[in-house]
């Protein structure tokens, strides 16, 4: 099935007092691959100015911007039409030497980098606790047990805004069992890559699953790799596999690498960042395709 979203995602940054010298990079343009099509995009900005855009190591479109002076706020709007789909639904187990097969990815420089900790996914004594109590194991199929532990974050797990910051470690949900989805995501990732799979942190949308809006933020989930098949979504918030309600914006290690917003200022006071994402799916036989900022 594939699915047709126009986004709006909206960012304002609010100043006590005015700031200089705004730089800030932003991830906000979904990819484009063989599963999402970009019909269009645009980024708008007040105050006014250049925009850069570059591509990450990770393959992400990322852009760039500074406004030497900003006064009370700086606003960002990022608007999107995206197709999504169709994807295709993983096998139900793999092949019997997957395992075999996997230990092999240590030689790929591809998927080094999410086989290994990061910043945000990095094996810790609260985790190895975890898994003990859970009785978390890798189990005889690689996807399977992927799976499993899915459907174990999303139960044992609590969704709390709030409860976490961006910078909170995983040791956080794992002690209070409350979070949001970039932790049940970093989670996730920090078991399956201490099993030896690759394991990739993916920021993005999550659309309606029928025609119409939706209102919410930004969203988070994992995407791991299997030998024979490729990349596998899972989101643990959801208990859901990637499908076509996943609208992918940028994938690197942990949320360190691909945050919606990264950037810094030059002023005595502080900043406080208001967000609001709007999604609106349309059946295929009202869209044409094309977004309204197209």
């Amino acid at each position: 099935m594939t699915a047709t979203y126009h986004i709006e995602h909206r960012m304002r940054f609010r100043y006590a007092a005015p700031a200089e010298d705004s730089v800030m990079t932003l991830y906000v343009c979904p990819l484009r691959d063989r599963v999402q099509l970009v019909r269009g995009f645009l980024v708008e900005t007040q105050p006014d100015g250049p925009l850069y855009e570059f591509t990450d190591p990770f393959g992400n479109t990322g852009h760039f911007l500074d406004r030497p002076r900003v006064r009370e706020e700086l606003r960002v709007v990022a608007r999107s039409t995206v197709e999504v789909g169709p994807v295709e639904r993983a096998p139900e187990r793999l092949e019997p030497d997957a395992w075999t097969r996997l230990r092999q990815t240590v030689h790929n420089v591809a998927l080094w980098p999410m086989l290994h900790p990061s910043r945000f996914v990095t094996p810790t004594p609260a985790l190895e606790k975890f898994m003990a109590a859970q009785g978390i194991a890798p189990g005889t199929d690689p996807l399977a047990g992927a799976r499993e532990l899915c459907t174990m974050l999303y139960r044992v797990f609590e969704y709390a805004p709030g409860e976490t910051t961006v910078d909170s470690p995983i040791d956080r949900v794992l002690e209070t069992g409350r979070g949001v989805c970039q932790d049940y995501a970093h989670v996730m990732a920090a078991v399956l890559r201490g099993w030896g799979i690759p394991c990739r942190y993916v920021s993005g949308y999550l659309g309606p699953a029928v025609a119409g809006v939706a209102e919410g933020e930004s969203h988070a989930w994992v995407e791991a790799w299997f030998p024979g098949y490729g990349w596998v979504g899972f989101d643990p918030t959801n208990d859901t596999e990637g499908d076509e309600r996943h609208v992918r914006v940028a994938v690197g290690r942990d949320y360190a690498d691909v945050p919606p917003t990264r950037g810094t200022f030059r002023g005595a006071a502080g900043s406080i960042l208001d967000t609001e994402v709007v999604i609106e799916r349309v059946d295929d036989e009202d869209s044409d395709g094309q977004g309204p900022w197209t």
